[in-house]
């Protein structure tokens, strides 16, 4: 059987690699005349870590990362409002939370396809089924065929706008920057991500090796709003005047030109991934806001279902039921629990967010401690 795939980003190649490993063919089709991520630290909990480690690429991707023992939360002041200490639920299942920088990751993924098997500078224009086929036409006039196709384009796929034009990425209400710099001289614990909840906004950090702090700041905003693109770590800093002194730190040593900057957005979702010989995957299914950190976790998980499922059930069809019906009703909990999440921690209101910090400084450890259990356990 040929697949193609298309879309080189962290669910297209781990896609690959499950279904080369499990001896499919596997093109990847990549929009871009270069593999050159766009973004700054990925998050990798123990669920895609035990992903990995099922396509044969943890152990490297682990060197190139940070450990997380513990993600804490933090007012403006910096005293602690939530401390979720992961180690438990680490040795429970054998594996642990990581920081990892996304180009790091992608070399990884990159160099473990098959040579050949990843063409880019190909932009998908239309598909086609016919029949045992679907046949992809590319914006340089050129086409290929596959008895697959794997739509791993991300949250504006192109495949699946195609297929459901009404399924248009939601904005979340808040814009983001992010940056991975160099650590000025801050204490940061090197086993934990921080991220403080001020009433201007919430500013996160996390350690990457080489000294090297992942950052990233959200504000609520109106979509697309011109003055969000053209602001300057010198105007962050101003407007989390008064928080404590990490935050002030991290953007007073971030230059402009190290800042990416793009409003959150998710999709609402889906019923349905599979659609004849199409098959939904990543973002181009599931996209969810990032306050869970499971965007990319979720695509791994899915090039790892589609891999076995694939494998296990020669009836194409059969293959791509079960794999809907493992990963629809996984990945829907995930996007509303994370937008609920980001909905709560967005809010400004003085009265709201006291008592929101009171409660989650009430709230036993044993209640956050089963919705993390949630995301580490996996069905594979």
């Amino acid at each position: 059987m040929k697949t193609i795939i298309i879309g080189g980003g962290i669910g297209g190649l781990c896609a690959a690699i499950a279904l080369q490993k499990a001896g499919i063919e596997a093109e990847v089709y990549e929009a871009a005349p270069e593999l050159k991520p766009v973004g700054a630290g990925v998050g990798l909990a123990a669920n895609a870590i035990q992903g990995l480690e099922r396509l044969g690429v943890a152990q490297e991707v682990i060197a190139l990362g940070k450990q997380l023992t513990a993600l804490v939360m933090l007012d403006e002041n910096g005293d602690v409002i939530s401390n979720q200490d992961t180690r438990s639920l680490s040795e429970k299942y054998g594996v642990n939370n990581f920081v990892v920088h996304r180009a790091a990751l992608h070399q990884v993924l990159q160099n473990h396809l098959k040579p050949g098997s990843l063409f880019l500078n190909k932009r998908c224009e239309s598909i086609n089924q016919q029949g045992d086929t679907v046949e992809v036409t590319f914006t340089d006039g050129s086409h290929t065929s596959a008895d697959l196709l794997i739509a791993a384009d991300g949250i504006n796929s192109v495949i699946r706008q195609k297929l459901l034009p009404d399924s248009k990425p939601r904005y979340a209400g808040y814009t983001c920057w992010r940056a991975v710099i160099e650590n000025p001289g801050l204490p940061i614990n090197k086993m934990v991500s921080a991220e403080t909840w001020a009433p201007q906004g919430r500013i996160g950090m996390a350690p990457l090796p080489g000294n090297l702090v992942y950052w990233y700041v959200c504000l609520n905003a109106p979509e697309r709003d011109p003055r969000m693109q053209q602001m300057t770590p010198a105007q962050l800093s101003a407007h989390f005047s008064g928080a404590h002194g990490p935050v002030q730190a991290i953007l007073a040593a971030t230059k402009p030109e190290q800042l990416i900057w793009g409003d959150i957005a998710d999709l609402a979702p889906l019923k349905q991934f599979v659609y004849g010989r199409v098959v939904l995957l990543g973002d181009a299914a599931h996209a969810t806001t990032p306050n869970l950190g499971q965007g990319a976790c979720q695509a791994i998980e899915d090039a790892v279902v589609l891999g076995q499922c694939l494998q296990n059930h020669k009836d194409l069809k059969a293959a791509l039921r079960k794999y809907e019906k493992r990963r629809i009703a996984r990945t829907t909990k995930i996007i509303r629990l994370s937008r609920l999440l980001g909905w709560v921690a967005q809010w400004q209101h003085p009265v709201l967010t006291k008592a929101r910090n009171m409660l989650l400084r009430t709230t036993p450890a044993f209640a956050t401690k089963r919705q993390m259990e949630y995301i580490f356990k996996v069905d594979f």
